[in-house]
């Protein structure tokens, strides 16, 4: 693109600009003249970030934006684009806004009406999917699953009969916990890639079944940062635990109708069809509802 970008998109716009992961040569050259026109970037940490841009020559003022602060941030940098400003909104290490709080400062400036860019690069998520060896025809990122088992649980539950690939970000701490319960839930037998410290010096992607890495993982601490990638569940099972589920609904007090479109809501299937299988499981015979 054109070194006159920024003076292109004048007044106001917000550049949602990927870093690099984890080698720091993966910085596009696009990112760094993005950044280098921007009035201001906002990031998680301004020491992380300020070391990234000084070791590509860039001094750019910089205020933080993460989780804990961003409610009070947003009407702020609203404000700013607003009035003309260019602003790069960056995360500590891959694309802003995924799994990320940046997505609510996208949303505010769309709300406002104001251009949203972005400037593509790394992902920790389609990087470790790509390597994974595992289909990538059709995925659901899920990011962080809940921390506390009985919501662990209850996502994992909801996710069983997932029939697209499942792709999670994990705290290594966490990671023997969590397999323990996928391979409980999911099936011991999931074909599974842990990939820790991506494009790092210690990269390392570690194959194999859900049980048998809970097990490695259980009595081994990984370390760094880690992306799981799991197989989804095979098509037959993915219907049964389906038709299953809406049962659950039912004898909660949920209708036929709105059970069948919370399941296809969880599972990426059509109201539909999760509809007539249902019916075909309680031996009924009626016409589906309208999607």
């Amino acid at each position: 693109m054109a070194k006159n970008e920024h003076k292109k998109a004048a007044p106001g716009v917000l550049f949602v600009v990927a870093t690099p992961i984890g080698n720091p040569d993966d910085i596009t050259a696009r990112a760094l003249r993005v950044l280098e026109g921007a009035d201001l970037v906002a990031c998680e940490d301004t020491r992380r970030t300020g070391q990234l841009l000084t070791a590509h020559g860039l001094h750019k003022p910089l205020i933080s934006y993460f989780e804990h602060n961003e409610e009070r941030r947003v009407p702020d940098l609203v404000a700013r684009l607003k009035e003309g400003a260019s602003i790069a909104l960056v995360s500590d290490a891959g694309t802003p806004a995924i799994s990320d709080p940046g997505y609510r400062l996208v949303c505010a400036a769309l709300d406002a009406g104001i251009p949203v860019r972005a400037v593509p690069g790394a992902s920790a998520a389609i990087a470790a999917l790509s390597i994974a060896g595992i289909p990538t025809d059709r995925f659901v990122f899920e990011g962080f699953l809940p921390s506390r088992g009985a919501s662990l649980r209850a996502r994992l539950e909801a996710l069983a009969g997932e029939s697209r690939t499942m792709i999670f970000f994990e705290a290594g701490r966490r990671l023997g916990e969590t397999l323990a319960a996928m391979a409980s839930i999911l099936g011991s037998d999931r074909e599974t890639a842990i990939v820790r410290e991506i494009t790092k010096t210690y990269e390392e992607t570690i194959r194999g079944s859900l049980e048998d890495l809970a097990r490695r993982f259980k009595e081994q601490e990984a370390l760094g940062e880690v992306t799981v990638v799991v197989a989804g569940a095979p098509e037959a099972a993915s219907k049964s635990n389906a038709a299953i589920t809406v049962e659950m609904l039912m004898d909660e007090g949920v209708s036929l109708k709105q059970a069948s479109a919370i399941v296809a809501k969880l599972t990426g299937r059509s109201r539909r069809e999760v509809y007539q299988e249902a019916l075909r499981t309680r031996g009924e015979n009626r016409e589906p509802p309208e999607e």
